[in-house]
């Protein structure tokens, strides 16, 4: 089964009228010291007075749509005028400065910001064809860089900063701090005068942003110790900057202020989320070109304020989504583009972090579980409804959803995409008038113990259409019913018995403790094909396998995700370096590793070619790496290139047939859009489970027959194996379920049952894997329980069947 990847519409945007310029705010004009809320009406003349000049301010600049920016709104905004920050900007007008100024630090509060007008949406495009990949961007992306204003003269150093602030806090006088923080915030060229190294320099370039970082930091770390009109202050610049009316592209200037801004940790308090949102909102509207400036800048912040910026922005989403106190925030349908924007803004670090060798922070650091909770199937479908190409839909950010919330799609998907196979065989048997039978509705699959393979290859060949329907195992012979039992019994022998040494179809490397696929050439490939059968019905079965590939396998299974139309199209193809090497063959991987970092000659020393041999069924075979390959001697200059190919070969052409087999069978079974959300490490965790075991979660899960949880032999059973080594933690999950690996939906989701065994307390524990069940006698004391406990987990090779 094919399936066509979901095409993006057309990305243009109704385009806003031009505004007039609604002008800066005063710099005498006095702030709240308590709220920023709309004053009474009696409070002055200057609100009737001023008319047209409030009207003017009720105008927007204009926002430029840029090609490949992409901040849409949940919905398409309508053609109309929108007002935006002037009620906030009259209300500051409006109030009175308090004229105590306190020296104790407070946040700053901004209550009744709901009836805020806010900005329209977005009306570009954020429809991917395909995952976000920062691997699509160029190395360098060259755009017109407009030239940049001059900056105003500004020659505080950090000193200076400490020392203003040592006074400030020592005598209680903020007034030098409060300039400092007021003419910094004033507007984007003030920011850059503050903080950019070198005013005269351009810094162009993606791998230097200009930017004293260590300055911003220190003026960061200080601010939320000042007193609250020194962060109104900061506040009412930004709000002057994100005013200021926009002619012509970004300047390098600009992205830096934005850069800058992106890290004020007063975005923390939900009383700037106005603020915050049209912050994000123009940084998302940015060109292509200013985010890939935006991607290289960001992955230069060190881990600690990069993780802190990125828990700001899912903060944000889930206040957005699931607000504590709703009328904290305007009503959703007047910011229906705050989500977007927040989203396209995480995305720009979630890229960084990608290009970043290694990661800053764990791809898991950008779950969002906040959406665990929200319609995942309505995401799901609107994702789907290409035509639509204005509809907001987190999946477009797979990078946000979690794994349990990706299982959670696939396996609706799946039950789905069964309903449907299952009718469509009813109804056909129901119009040729044949009796309609239950077993139509599921995949039997009949298969002898003594020809378990060949059976089982014969069965999923001949019923391949029914592939999409629930699973039901039954062994010839054998009086019982498949209540999950039998399926995972089928899984675990079939998965032993292919993956023997013996059998010859992978190779089991000792040093990485992983199969990989045997390079032997064959006429028939369709055991392969099998393999990645039972892989795919793993999934959409929920079953968990104990497989070891390395990763490399599961990046290759979604290259691509999407099956090709054509069928001439390569398949599990793609870029493989000398690390994934590592994870299979990390003694031939340092061999060359080696060779790369060779100081002598390595042609006169090594006096190798671009060839490669092979033992083939006790005869060597070479391949060359390149045509004529035989005849190129890998030389200092070319011994890069050599690598590569060398690594290309061992883990892309040398067993091509071999994984295309693989590959067609995985998805088979589980072609959906579903996998276009999903990492390779992800596959790696829906099939095999997670590695990361949490043994106090399985004892609060864990059901008991026979026994009870206070009986002395459970207290005894629970204090041996919470006080395990990991090792024996494993081998115990393995002897009890078959793999020493957890299901995506954690300890819960293994249904780990302890019954009490009647046998003698001579006796070892038993286990039934097929039930995750583990039979346990009522030994006398802790010692004993431990000692027999361990010799069974120790001891126990595969399982035994009764």
């Amino acid at each position: 089964m094919s399936v066509q990847s979901p095409q993006a519409g057309g990305s243009g945007g109704a385009e806003l009228p031009a505004p007039a310029d609604p002008g800066p705010l005063q710099p005498g004009v006095p702030m709240s010291g308590d709220s920023c809320v709309p004053a009474p009406a009696g409070q002055g003349a200057d609100e009737d007075d001023d008319g047209p000049a409030e009207k003017e301010r009720e105008k927007l600049p204009p926002i430029r749509p840029a090609a490949g920016s992409a901040a849409g709104g949940l919905e398409r905004g309508a053609k109309t005028q929108f007002s935006t920050f002037s009620n906030f900007i009259t209300t500051i007008n409006q109030k009175k400065e308090v004229t105590e100024s306190s020296s104790s630090p407070t946040q700053p509060v901004m209550s009744n910001i709901k009836n805020v007008r806010e900005l329209p949406p977005i009306c570009l495009d954020v429809r991917q064809k395909q995952r976000i990949s920062i691997e699509t961007l160029p190395q360098e992306l060259k755009a017109p860089v407009p030239p940049e204003p001059s900056l105003p003269v500004r020659t505080k150093t950090v000193k200076d900063f400490q020392e203003d602030m040592e006074k400030a806090k020592s005598s209680g006088d903020w007034k030098a701090v409060l300039d400092f923080y007021s003419t910094t915030f004033d507007s984007f060229l003030e920011i850059n005068a503050a903080f950019k190294n070198d005013a005269n320099a351009p810094f162009d370039t993606i791998e230097d942003s200009g930017i004293n970082a260590k300055f911003v930091n220190v003026v960061y770390d200080a601010l939320l110790n000042t007193p609250q009109d020194v962060q109104k202050s900061v506040l009412k610049g930004i709000i002057n900057g994100l005013l200021q009316e926009w002619k012509g592209p970004r300047t390098k200037d600009d992205l830096r202020a934005y850069f800058i801004l992106l890290q004020n940790p007063q975005f923390s308090n939900t009383s700037t989320y106005v603020i915050y949102a049209h912050l994000l909102r123009q940084t998302a509207a940015l060109a292509e070109a200013d985010h890939h400036f935006l991607v290289h800048w960001f992955k230069k912040i060190s881990q600690k304020r990069f993780k802190q910026l990125m828990d700001r922005l899912l903060q944000f989403i889930s206040l957005r989504l699931f607000p504590a106190k709703p009328e904290e925030f305007p009503p959703m349908i007047k910011c229906t583009w705050w989500i977007p924007s927040a989203t396209k803004v995480l995305s720009l670090f979630n890229a960084a972090n990608s290009l970043a060798s290694p990661p800053i922070i764990s791809y898991t650091d950008f779950y969002n579980s906040t959406l665990d909770h929200i319609d995942l199937m309505e995401e799901y479908h609107n994702w789907q409804c290409y035509g639509n190409s204005h509809r907001f839909s987190f999946c477009q950010y797979p990078f946000i959803i979690s794994i349990a919330a990706k299982k959670v799609i696939i396996q609706r998907d799946s039950e789905q995409q069964m309903i449907s196979i299952a009718r469509q065989s009813l109804v056909d048997k129901v119009s040729r008038r044949q009796k309609p039978d239950m077993n139509m509705l599921f995949l039997n699959v009949k298969v002898r113990r003594t020809h378990l393979v060949s059976d089982s290859l014969d069965e999923l060949t001949r019923k391949r259409a029914d592939l999409k329907k629930k699973l039901k195992v039954t062994f010839v012979g054998e009086a019982g019913l498949d209540m999950g039992g039998l399926t995972k019994e089928w899984f675990l022998l079939l998965i032993r018995q292919i993956f023997h040494p013996d059998y010859g179809m992978f190779t089991y490397h000792k040093d990485s403790h992983c199969h990989w696929f045997s390079s032997f050439k064959c006429e028939n490939y369709s055991e392969f094909r099998l393999v990645g059968a039972l892989m795919g019905l793993a999934v959409y079965n929920s079953i968990t396998l104990d497989i070891r590939f390395p990763p490399c396998c599961y990046k290759k299974l979604l290259s691509p995700p999407i099956v090709p139309c054509d069928q001439n199209t390569p398949v599990g193809i793609c870029d493989v370096t000398l690390d994934d090497l590592y994870q299979i063959m990390p003694e031939l991987a340092h061999g060359l590793s080696e060779l790369l970092s060779y100081e002598g000659n390595v042609e006169e020393d090594f006096y190798s070619t671009f060839q490669v041999f092979q033992e083939e069924f006790g005869a060597i075979k070479s391949y060359n790496l390149k045509p004529n390959g035989d005849k190129v001697p890998v030389t200092n200059q070319n011994r890069k290139e050599y690598v590569q190919f060398y690594v290309d070969f061992l883990l892309n052409k040398s067993i091509y047939k071999q994984f295309a087999a693989f590959y067609y069978g995985f998805h088979s079974v589980c072609a959906s859009y579903a996998l276009m959300l999903l990492r390779p490490e992800e596959v790696e965790i829906l099939v095999c489970g997670s590695p990361e075991l949490d043994m106090h979660a399985l004892q609060k899960s864990t059901q008991y027959e026979g026994y009870q949880k206070t009986d002395l032999t459970i207290r005894y059973f629970w204090e041996v194996v919470l006080g395990f080594p990991l090792d024996l933690q494993k081998k115990l999950l393995h002897f009890a379920t078959g793999s020493d690996r957890v299901p995506v939906g954690g300890m819960a989701d293994l249904n780990f049952k302890i019954s009490k065994s009647e046998t003698s307390t001579n006796w070892l524990p038993v286990a039934h894997t097929c039930f995750n069940q583990l039979c346990l006698p009522p030994y006398k004391n802790k010692k004993e329980l431990k000692q027999k406990l361990t010799i069974g987990i120790s001891n126990a090779e595969g399982f035994g069947l009764e």
